[in-house]
């Protein structure tokens, strides 16, 4: 058969896209870990309105917290100096646009591991189990789900906890309101001046809101796994991640931390 000039032009364009697949397939799986090294830094996104977790601290302008050490160990292993990790404030509804935008290398925020997450993240081994609970005025005469019939429930934007108390407040038979917030204080502010009944998100954090006008309710709901999550693609780096939360489970360095913030 002999070879025109419209068969080698359509071998060419066919090359060429195969070449363009190859391309994008190696930049997809290239060694991320290698990438943050050039890059000099690790760029973590954390929770700043988290006691214990994840925590600005406004005199010294330095994140405190479980989840600040434990990007900290990240980047020690990774450079062999943990003072190499910067770490942007995120919340439900910010983090997961910055870590597909690529703004981001994890998250590192009380990000709970779901199956419908995992479509669209990477997530690590958990490295802390809660649950979701309810933090309400002493007042209030509030003292667990069958109390909550009509009352007004605060909780974050894209958070789980939303569809975890609704589900347990229907099986017994109450209707909820919901009220979303963009972040924990405002809840906290909006339950003290009465525009929120109950404010509901895992317990961890509701006890760093805890003070003497309030209290927790012993009810838990939906068991929340906190999970380190990075970009689909980036296949290495959730797997090198992985090993380092593994190992760490096993030494007792995790044990460690959450003793350390008193979880």
């Amino acid at each position: 058969m002999r070879f025109t000039k419209k068969m080698m032009y359509a071998a060419l364009v066919l090359l060429a896209a195969g070449m363009v697949l190859t391309g994008c397939k190696k930049q997809e799986n290239a060694n991320t870990i290698d990438l943050i090294r050039k890059a000099g830094v690790l760029k973590v996104g954390v929770k700043s309105d988290v006691p214990g977790f994840g925590l600005l601290n406004t005199a010294t302008n330095q994140y405190e917290g479980f989840e600040i050490e434990l990007s900290k160990l990240i980047a020690k292993d990774i450079f062999g100096d943990d003072g190499k990790v910067v770490f942007t404030p995120v919340t439900a509804k910010t983090r997961g646009p910055l870590l597909d935008n690529g703004e981001l290398d994890l998250i590192i925020a009380t990000f709970t591991v779901t199956e419908e997450r995992k479509l669209t993240y990477n997530f690590s081994t958990a490295y802390y189990t809660d649950a979701v609970g309810m933090l309400v005025k002493k007042s209030s005469g509030i003292t667990g789900l069958g109390d909550l019939d009509g009352k007004t429930i605060g909780v974050a934007q894209s958070a789980t906890s939303r569809e975890a108390i609704d589900r347990a407040a229907k099986e017994a038979g109450a209707a909820l309101k919901f009220s979303e917030f963009a972040t924990y204080p405002e809840i906290k502010a909006a339950l003290d001046s009465g525009r929120v009944d109950v404010f509901s998100v895992d317990r961890s954090i509701l006890a760093g809101y805890l003070d003497n006008e309030s209290e927790i309710l012993p009810d838990r709901f939906s068991p929340q796994e906190y999970g380190v999550a990075s970009k689909l693609s980036n296949k290495t780096l959730a797997a090198y991640i992985d090993g380092l939360i593994i190992k760490w489970l096993a030494d007792g360095t995790i044990d460690g931390l959450i003793s350390q913030f008193k979880l």
